[in-house]
């Protein structure tokens, strides 16, 4: 359960979670709290439902696509798949960026050093185990170094509680955005696939399932508010953040040296843990749950391998290809999530016998028809391509 909770929260929070949040925080002040109040009350809706199906049905997402339409299944695991492999560039290139503010390595060193760590996870004979202690561990040294820039920052905490149920301004592009990165692409399935594979499946398991789905989606959230706060802080104290590195500048600004260290430890693991969630979905998707072990860790180390060599090529994730993936990403959510719902109010017969709550269905519905909306948006970025 631990493990399956941590590696959602921690694949949501990635080096682009960081980038999001300092942005729309100096943009938006105070005012960002219900967004962000609003994004966590629709992303435990939709993983509620994600988690709860496939762990009851005892299916990974493309297994269950394909049970309600032969070749689904197929179809969005090459998604999942194309949008994991551009993003995990960019995933290896904040551990890399993470571990140059942290050290003043060489980026391209750091990238390859973060690599090398989640290799050695899935080369680990008890691979599971250091998996999800892994990912527990980085999750709660975010959680703490967020913790401690946030006290020192001194932010203004009424005034952001204010702000999370009668907001100054309110920004639905800004929300899209939140949601779209928090459960958008592999994050939707990441904790579910996990707890699947540990075996914690079927109806008697559902009271853990949803424990878990929703204590994994409050450790996102937390982590986004105390990020949020830490740079509220500098923000409202008058200072004036580069546009440029945001996050690390707030840390800065907020901790002095201590907090750029703090920072590079923050974007280090953030990367890392997405890594480390990125490939182990990715390879879940296109293989079968009836693929040994030790062929789907090979499957993940070559995948990380790939990825590697094409960060130290190109430094960087190409800007391109990741509006590209975005708009992949942008497709998974309303598929994946439209197929959930379909087994959720029509195929009983894939859940054991498990009655499907009404509130839970409602509940669901109202959130698939905001993932359109969250998918239309992202899609529409790929016309910037041809700009």
């Amino acid at each position: 359960m631990v493990g399956a909770m941590f590696l959602m929260a921690t694949s949501a929070i990635g080096p682009g979670f960081l980038t999001q949040t300092s942005v729309f925080t100096v943009q938006m002040g105070a005012a960002f709290a219900f967004a962000i109040f609003l994004s966590i009350i629709v992303d435990i809706a939709i993983q509620l439902n994600v988690w709860r199906v496939l762990a009851v049905s005892g299916m990974r997402a493309n297994t269950l696509g394909n049970t309600v339409l032969p070749g689904l299944g197929w179809v969005i695991a090459v998604f999942v798949f194309i949008g994991g492999l551009v993003f995990n560039i960019g995933n290896i290139a904040g551990a890399g960026l993470g571990i140059n503010a942290m050290l003043g390595l060489d980026a391209r060193w750091g990238g390859v050093i973060a690599s090398a760590i989640a290799i050695f996870i899935f080369v680990s004979r008890k691979a599971g185990i250091a998996l999800d202690r892994l990912v527990a561990a980085l999750g709660a040294i975010m959680i703490l170094l967020m913790l401690y820039v946030a006290i020192v920052s001194q932010p203004p905490v009424g005034q952001a509680l204010k702000n999370a149920v009668l907001p100054e301004e309110v920004d639905f592009f800004v929300i899209t955005t939140l949601i779209g990165g928090t459960v958008g692409g592999y994050i939707t399935f990441a904790g579910a696939h996990r707890l699947i594979d540990n075996g914690l499946t079927g109806p008697e398991h559902v009271k853990s399932i949803t424990q878990t789905s929703v204590w994994g989606i409050l450790i996102t959230g937390i982590m986004r508010v105390l990020l949020f706060l830490a740079i509220l802080g500098v923000v409202a104290g008058g200072v004036v953040l580069s546009k440029d590195n945001t996050a690390a500048d707030a840390f800065y600004h907020a901790a002095g040296e201590i907090g750029l260290r703090a920072f590079g430890m923050v974007l280090f693991a953030a990367g890392l843990s997405s890594v480390i969630g990125a490939s182990y979905t990715s390879i879940s998707f296109v293989t079968s749950q009836d693929t040994p072990q030790r062929t789907r860790n090979l499957a993940t180390i070559v995948f990380i391998v790939v990825c590697t060599v094409a960060f130290v090529i190109l430094r960087t994730a190409p800007q391109k290809l990741l509006i590209f993936a975005g708009a992949f990403n942008g497709l998974i959510l309303p598929l994946g999530f439209a197929v959930v719902m379909w087994v959720a109010w029509r195929r009983q017969d894939l859940l054991g016998g498990y009655k499907y709550p009404k509130w839970l269905l409602i509940l669901g519905a109202v959130a698939w028809l905001l993932t359109i909306f969250i998918g239309v948006r992202a899609f529409s970025g790929i016309t910037a391509l041809w700009a």
